[in-house]
C-alpha cells in the first residue's frame, strides 16, 4: 500500500466554508444543507443554489462511491510522494453532491470509477484542520 505525506496549503476558510472545516476539526464531514427544500450543496453558498433558502451544515455518513479519478505520476509538489490518486467522490446522501479527495491505504491499481469509499482524516493542518481522504471500503 501507498502512505502518502500530502503537504497542502493551509485552509482559509470564509464564512460559506466555515461549517465545512469546523467539522473536519472534530473528524466527521458536514456538507452545506438548505433548510427549506433539503437539497445538499457542496461548495457551500451563502444561499441555496436550488430555491435560494438558508442553509446550514449537517454531519453526513462520509460514505460515497468514486466518480472520476487521476493517478499522480510526477510530484509536482515538493515532498509529496507518487503514484497517489486523486478522487472525486460521489457522496451516498445525494448523487450530485461530489467532493474531491487523495485515496490514502491503497495502491493505485486497485481504485476503479464506482468503487466504494469512506472518509479518513489524516492528520491536522497547524491550524487544527484536517482535510478529507478517502479510503477503499
Amino acid at each position: 500500500m501507498t502512505d502518502i505525506a500530502m503537504l497542502a496549503p493551509e485552509p482559509l476558510p470564509d464564512p460559506d466554508s466555515q461549517g465545512f472545516w469546523d467539522a473536519t476539526r472534530d473528524g466527521h464531514l458536514a456538507i452545506s444543507r438548505c433548510q427549506r427544500c433539503g437539497q445538499f450543496q457542496h461548495p457551500p453558498l451563502e444561499r441555496c443554489r436550488h430555491c435560494g433558502g438558508e442553509v446550514a451544515f449537517e454531519r453526513v455518513s462520509g460514505r460515497g462511491t468514486i466518480y472520476s479519478f487521476i493517478v499522480v505520476r510526477q510530484a509536482l509538489v515538493p515532498g509529496n510522494k507518487v503514484p497517489y490518486v486523486i478522487v472525486q467522490v460521489e457522496l451516498h446522501e445525494q448523487p450530485d453532491v461530489r467532493l474531491t479527495g487523495v485515496v490514502v491505504g491503497a495502491e493505485p491499481d486497485a481504485v476503479a470509477i464506482g468503487a466504494a469509499v469512506e472518509v479518513h482524516f489524516g492528520e491536522p493542518s497547524p491550524g487544527g484542520f484536517r482535510s478529507p481522504q478517502w479510503r477503499l471500503a
